[in-house]
């Protein structure tokens, strides 16, 4: 009698526990063609992932020479593909409650990494604008933000610029997309101006018939584009003028253009007895004669 009721209450015990385990080792036959179609899901957006990322590096490295770019832009399409999958297979596996968590918490993660970096996140979207609409290529002459220089890399966090003075300029990628570029290269062309002033006394005609002569014979004179000679302004002792030529900067820079030039011009003039009007020289309060030292009134300039 005793071993009965000692077999009852065992019974009592491991029955619940039997048809527990029974119930799962039913529900685990039937979870198996789940799993291996989950399984098989993911095996299958994994080489799309792969397959997604390598074309997407074939079509942007012929749009774009911004290597960081193209490594973002493949990494992000894999990483959008393998998510993907793995929300699919969670949807086979009946945990879809599963994913609603997985999107919402990725959804606020998002949000807090871009209050807390929003300065980075807005350069590499900057970045990203540049490299995709390529206002500036690589060995482009530009001048942007007080700085002028030629561009060595365009990064989706910054632009590094040589200022042609022994320095590297390293510019934030969103002060290069929301501020003005000048390119000097864009056009492949570049227009190189010199002022200059002469007296009265001399003939205009010839001045400009001597300048313009010299000016053309320049080397690196871009010949598709005509010199000009402006007279701009009489002032107190001279009358002045300005040169404007174009150039071939595979050739020459504008700075020492404008160097030549300005030898040139001041050559021929010489030659031709052509003046350029001094200042006159200042006067000191010392060298003033007697009337002059009595009072202010007696200075003027």
């Amino acid at each position: 009698m005793n071993v009965q009721m000692i077999f009852a209450q065992i019974s009592k015990i491991v029955d619940p526990i039997a048809v527990k385990l029974d119930r799962w080792f039913v529900e685990g036959i039937r979870f198996v063609p789940n799993l291996i179609i989950a399984i098989l899901i993911l095996v299958v957006f994994r080489s799309l992932a792969r397959f997604g990322s390598r074309f997407m590096e074939k079509v942007l490295g012929r749009a774009s020479q911004n290597i960081a770019l193209v490594s973002l832009v493949s990494a992000i399409t894999r990483i959008a593909i393998v998510m993907a999958g793995l929300f699919f297979a969670l949807g086979v596996l009946g945990l879809d409650k599963t994913v609603t968590s997985l999107l919402a918490g990725a959804g606020v993660l998002a949000l807090a990494l871009g209050f807390a970096f929003q300065d980075l996140t807005t350069n590499f979207i900057s970045g990203a604008f540049i490299a995709i609409q390529r206002p500036i290529k690589v060995g482009d002459i530009i001048e942007t933000n007080g700085y002028t220089g030629k561009v060595l890399s365009i990064g989706l966090r910054s632009v590094k610029l040589d200022n042609f003075a022994g320095q590297h300029v390293e510019l934030p990628s969103k002060d290069i997309f929301q501020k003005p570029i000048v390119n000097f290269t864009f056009s492949g062309e570049r227009r190189v101006q010199v002022e200059c002033s002469i007296g009265y006394k001399d003939d205009l005609g010839i001045v400009e018939n001597l300048a313009l002569s010299v000016i053309n014979q320049l080397p690196f004179l871009n010949k598709l584009k005509p010199v000009e000679l402006n007279f701009t302004k009489f002032t107190e002792k001279s009358i002045d003028f300005e040169i404007l030529f174009w150039i071939d900067q595979s050739k020459i820079g504008p700075g020492p253009a404008k160097s030549v030039a300005m030898k040139e011009v001041k050559r021929v003039f010489d030659e031709n007895g052509i003046a350029f009007p001094t200042p006159a020289p200042p006067v000191r309060l010392g060298e003033l004669p007697v009337s002059g030292r009595e009072g202010f009134g007696g200075i003027h300039s």
